[in-house]
């Protein structure tokens, strides 16, 4: 959704957006809602609100899929592109809720996109005490035991098996 900025009233304006984002804008589908309050401050635009997103996740060490929901504070602050400048510098921390526009809209579809990459999960867990898939024959050990032994060696490791029986 974009919004043109000289349609922004003096009290501001809330937006309520559902969008639904495919893997290829972010790394897997989900649906975000956000309800914003977009504020003119001379030519900056302050965005604030909340975000939420059922995301369908795959868990890294059990292999399941499963769904989640992020519910993500917003605070950006948009500058106009003109007054970021031509220099590149490294970002400060109290410039990481910092964003640029360019013309006369505001694309808020590209504010959900950023704020979900954010804060997806790198190694996504179905559960905090899930113990994931048996290295050698796949059992899913949430669901069961495995019968394979697992006292294998390393064989880089193997010469050091008796090294404290001489």
């Amino acid at each position: 959704m974009k919004i043109v900025i000289a349609d922004i009233p003096d009290e501001g304006l809330i937006v309520d957006l559902e969008e639904k984002l495919t893997p290829e804008e972010v790394s897997l589908s989900c649906t975000a809602r956000s309800r914003l309050s977009l504020n003119k401050v001379g030519s900056e635009i302050v965005i604030t609100g909340r975000l939420k997103a059922d995301m369908d996740l795959q868990c890294s060490r059990c292999l399941k899929d499963f769904r989640q929901t992020l519910d993500i504070p917003v605070n950006v602050v948009y500058h106009p592109i003109e007054d970021a400048g031509d220099e590149r510098h490294a970002l400060k921390d109290d410039e990481m809720d910092m964003g640029f526009y360019k013309g006369e809209e505001l694309d808020l579809r590209e504010l959900l996109k950023e704020q979900v990459l954010l804060n997806e999960q790198m190694k996504p867990l179905c559960s905090e005490h899930c113990r994931g898939i048996c290295p050698k024959c796949g059992t899913d050990l949430n669901t069961g035991q495995c019968d394979c032994g697992r006292k294998e060696i390393d064989p880089r490791l193997e010469a050091l098996k008796n090294f404290f029986e001489k």
